[in-house]
């Protein structure tokens, strides 16, 4: 077994149970990509088991901080095991949805592997190079522990180029069909496993759509913006929550069709939907010159801010479109607003939007924080893993 020697000083985050060890942490020792090594202190004391890669700035990513745990099939085959169970708990699936996450990276002790069920499908991605290395056996823990037959590779993020591997998608386990209908909260909806964003949807959004239809309804919100709406989830649960008016904004006229296509699907009157292909920024302009209020707004664009490096020109970006969608609500309207950047945290989100409001003239009463859905859960040892945040604001 190889061994990874730590500068003096550098253990102090894996005696937490961090489970990241940076390049600048490394005094020497290096293995093959996804090789596990065993971690060390500068004395030779142990400290973890990790995945080892040579090109990324987190050169080791912790599997687990047992000295007397193997790294093998069984380990992989235990942890899928504690992550299913976890999400048994939760009663997700299939009462609320059957579309629901599975592994969660570092949260679940798994670095570097997301696992998404939609239905009887499951999609994956291999982010990291332990991951990488371990993939078949994961695969086959993950169909031996869920009865599943399918497993779709969604490897293409960015994030793989850290770690010196190459996109890769297709069926890992099973073939067929990619197109996947789910049921979510009594709505219905249809993704697509190969071409959908991220595993094929964005499932840490589920509870905050169900709020949002709930607000909705509570506050009698007649005319709703859902703007980056992608695929129409909020656009659904705000017609299921009265709206009479909704207008889905997104660059992407597929993912529009996709709205329109679940508008209806789920039985809606199609003239309660307009979809706008446009960029959000220019439109939530044209509306302020239109005089056109809206009783509700939902922001969740992409991400603004990959790390912390980016998050003052991030910062810039979520404060204008808050700007202009706070000037655009009606008095008393709600506002949904949200960051998946982990470079923005959650107190400096809400500095954002604050300030937002004062170069608005707006003022409103923080109703809701809002995160991602518990089956996407940050742990205690990890905070670098909420990366989901928001606020529900009644304006003024």
């Amino acid at each position: 077994m190889k061994s990874i020697r730590l500068v003096e000083g550098k253990e102090r985050s894996l005696l937490r149970r961090h489970p990241w060890v940076f390049q600048g942490s490394v005094a020497r020792g290096r293995a093959d990509p996804g090789e596990t090594v065993r971690v060390e202190a500068h004395d030779g004391r142990f400290l973890a088991w990790g995945a080892y890669s040579g090109t990324s700035t987190i050169r080791v990513r912790a599997w687990s901080f047992d000295e007397a745990e193997r790294i093998d099939h069984a380990f992989f085959k235990r942890r899928v095991a504690h992550a299913l169970a976890l999400r048994e708990r939760l009663g997700i699936f299939p009462a609320t949805s059957d579309g629901v996450r599975l592994v969660h990276g570092e949260a679940d002790g798994l670095p570097g592997l997301i696992v998404d069920r939609y239905g009887e499908v499951l999609s994956a991605q291999f982010l990291s190079a332990g991951a990488e290395r371990w993939k078949d056996a994961i695969a086959d823990a993950l169909l031996a522990a869920t009865g599943c037959m399918r497993l779709y590779e969604r490897s293409d993020s960015g994030v793989r180029g850290l770690e010196g591997l190459s996109p890769v998608t297709g069926w890992l386990r099973g073939e067929g069909d990619t197109e996947v209908t789910i049921r979510e909260h009594g709505w219905t909806l249809a993704l697509d496993v190969a071409s959908g964003h991220k595993t094929g949807f964005y499932l840490d959004q589920r509870d905050n759509r169900a709020l949002f239809a709930q607000w909705v309804r509570r506050l009698g919100a007649r005319r709703v913006l859902n703007a980056y709406c992608y695929t129409g989830g909020f656009t659904v649960a705000a017609l299921a929550g009265g709206a009479q008016a909704v207008t889905s904004v997104d660059s992407s006229a597929p993912a529009l069709a996709r709205v329109q296509a679940h508008v209806q699907r789920n039985g809606f009157d199609a003239a309660r939907s307009t979809v706008a292909d446009a960029d959000v920024n220019a439109f939530l302009r044209q509306a302020l010159k239109a005089g056109e209020p809206y009783d509700a707004i939902v922001l969740d664009p992409p991400k603004f801010a990959p790390t912390a490096a980016h998050a003052e020109r991030a910062a810039r970006a979520y404060k204008d479109i808050n700007r202009l969608a706070l000037k655009l609500l009606a008095p008393g309207g709600l506002l949904f607003t949200f960051s998946c950047s982990g470079g923005v945290g959650a107190e400096l989100f809400h500095k954002i939007v604050a300030g937002a409001g004062i170069d608005a003239e707006v003022d409103g009463a923080i109703v809701a924080r809002l995160q991602g859905a518990p089956d996407h859960p940050t742990t205690l040892v990890f905070p670098e893993g909420e990366y989901l945040k928001g606020l529900a604001v009644v304006r003024s």
